[in-house]
């Protein structure tokens, strides 16, 4: 039997803890309930949440929802916390954008008590579950979760039902240049695309080649071939000048490491830092004895 999955598979019911809080009458914007459950509130008494990872909202799309409010109400609640004196949306801030386009006053809201932390994963997880995120918010939201609240990528995964695999290279997209990252955002490429791009590490190279792929139409395996092009056609770098002085105290190291295993060794600095070391040998027989000097070192 298939096993059930946790986070998204279950809904975004199942996700939010402990029961409504009950706001009663006497308060400042809990008016009277709503025909589809929860509470009308005061729609001035209800403000977004800043860290809530959804950032871009369209404006065509929002005014056909107020228009659809207009006609039809809000048909879902928002879901929101008390925070000083004012209520928080945790979910829903789209349904109240578009109410305050469509003049209404009040909006149905279900009030819950939620951690801050648990605040940010139904924010996550209603975004994710409706497919509002681009992929840079999305990538923010998880790097958020992972850095403000020590979750693990295997434990992130299982919570929102993403592979392991999904959640990295998702994050990965935030290694691309600022402005690659807005192109992604706006349309300007895919999220395909910008996987490819990644495989280049220098910034102004992504750039680049991500405004050739708007100009010239490259579809991702184009895209894919530009990167090989470029990575193997990339001169080696210039070596690191070695410090004449420690090129001294190689010479001398290399003499004493000679004179004590009775062969050539030489110390090749790849800067002034790291290198290697070459140690000859002649024979197997030879190669033996050396070893058996190294081990008795």
């Amino acid at each position: 039997m298939a096993q059930k999955k946790k986070g998204l598979g279950k809904g975004l019911d199942s996700l939010i803890p402990g029961k409504p809080i009950e706001t009663g009458n006497g308060e400042a914007g809990a008016d009277s309930s709503s025909d589809i459950g929860g509470q009308l509130m005061n729609i001035d008494k209800v403000e977004p949440n800043r860290d809530q990872p959804r950032k871009h909202f369209d404006e065509d799309a929002l005014q056909e929802l107020a228009e659809n409010i207009k006609q039809y109400g809000v048909l879902e609640p928002l879901v929101v916390r008390k925070v000083d004196d004012y209520y928080q949306i945790v979910a829903g801030e789209r349904r109240w954008r578009a109410s305050k386009k469509a003049g209404l006053k009040e909006v149905p809201v279900v009030v819950k008590d939620l951690t801050d932390q648990e605040a940010m994963e139904i924010s996550l997880i209603e975004n994710i579950q409706r497919e509002d995120l681009n992929p840079i918010e999305e990538a923010r939201a998880y790097r958020k979760l992972l850095d403000d609240y020590n979750y693990k990528q295997d434990e992130l995964a299982d919570k929102l039902s993403k592979s392991r695999t999904t959640i990295t290279n998702s994050i990965r997209l935030l290694k691309l240049d600022d402005r690659v990252q807005d192109m992604l955002i706006n349309d300007i490429i895919t999220s395909g695309h910008a996987r490819a791009i990644l495989g280049l590490s220098d910034h102004e190279e992504q750039y680049n080649l991500a405004q050739r792929v708007f100009d010239e139409k490259m579809n991702v395996r184009d895209v894919e071939k530009e990167v090989r092009r470029l990575v193997n056609n990339k001169p080696d770098p210039e070596p690191e000048k070695i410090d004449p002085k420690l090129q001294i105290i190689y010479d001398e190291m290399a003499e004493r490491m000679k004179q004590i295993l009775g062969r050539k060794v030489i110390i090749h600095p790849k800067n002034n830092v790291k290198g290697k070391i070459e140690i000859e040998y002649y024979d197997q027989d030879d190669l033996n004895a050396l070893a058996e000097k190294i081990y008795m070192l």
